[in-house]
């Protein structure tokens, strides 16, 4: 799992003391990964949002609670673009700006474009079925109103219940052919690791009998100890596990994750920790030592 950037991500929303540039100003040693996402954004947006977007930035406005520039439209194109990128081949794109509360014609949250979506809309319609997990401390409503109503997606969303955007009630389980398709594990403030990682286990158990061709990972850090906005507790080692997990239980299938939230300076030392679980969780076994195989 390789990490995808580009620095022109700095650019946008620059002195934001919640979504701003200091978030991946550690990352600028990474090699940057240039894929205009354009195209690729209207398999889930409306040409006309997309175009309210464009103008929005252009005209330097506040929207989703961020001072838009003509920067932002950019940036938001090139995160959908390395969003699919990390789909092909397992990677983990850093992003800017995040996608999860983005809607098909609403942008919130500090959100423009839907990146997981976009990149999960291109594999189903290449007929491939896709598992999303989204561990960002708040609610994907944005992914999770876009696929509410399909089968070919299961999106299972980990987060901390009675914050933004005030969604992601267990009983939303979807709606139509999509009923069944979506799990919401609201989480009260205050709770760390342990019951974080058994939800886990829940929406893995869940997405093994749905048999996804490829697992998507809405990325967040915002579960964190140190995270400024909520008020969840998890560790370094809750996020290593949580990735192990899913490397382990889907060896043979393609394991990527695209960055969200996370409001702290520690996103670098916490997407290695993620990626640590992936590569490990994905090898394996050792050989056992098999005493009829000795020679002596």
């Amino acid at each position: 799992m390789k990490i995808l950037f580009h620095d022109k991500f700095l650019l946008h929303n620059v002195d934001s003391p919640a979504e701003g540039a200091y978030r991946i100003k550690e990352f600028t040693d990474i090699e940057n990964t240039y894929v205009n996402g354009e195209p690729f954004v209207q398999l889930v947006h409306t040409n006309e949002y997309i175009y309210s977007v464009k103008q929005a930035c252009y005209a330097n406005e506040i929207v989703a609670e961020v001072q838009l520039t003509k920067d932002s439209y950019e940036d938001a194109c090139i995160a959908a673009g390395l969003a699919v990128k990390a789909s092909l081949k397992g990677d983990f794109a850093v992003i800017r700006p995040p996608g999860h509360h983005a809607g098909r014609e609403t942008a919130a949250g500090f959100c423009l474009f839907n990146n997981i979506a976009i990149a999960a809309q291109k594999l189903v319609n290449e007929g491939k079925k896709v598992f999303i997990l989204d561990i960002d401390g708040h609610h994907g409503n944005g992914t999770q109103d876009i696929f509410y109503d399909s089968k070919e997606v299961l999106f299972c969303s980990i987060h901390q219940e009675g914050v933004y955007p005030y969604s992601g009630f267990a009983i939303e389980t979807g709606k139509g052919e999509g009923f069944g398709y979506t799990m919401n594990f609201p989480l009260e403030a205050g709770r760390g690791d342990k019951e974080f990682l058994d939800r886990v286990d829940k929406a893995i158990k869940r997405a093994i009998e749905f048999e996804p061709d490829v697992i998507g990972v809405s990325a967040g850090f915002d579960g964190y100890e140190k995270d400024r906005l909520l008020g969840l507790k998890y560790t370094k080692r809750g996020f290593y596990e949580c990735a192990y997990r899913l490397s382990k239980s889907f060896k043979n299938k393609t394991i990527f994750a695209v960055l969200e939230g996370g409001y702290h300076d520690d996103i670098r030392p916490l997407v290695e920790s993620f990626i640590e679980g992936i590569e490990i969780g994905g090898r394996p076994p050792k050989a056992r030592f098999n005493e009829d195989m000795a020679i002596g």
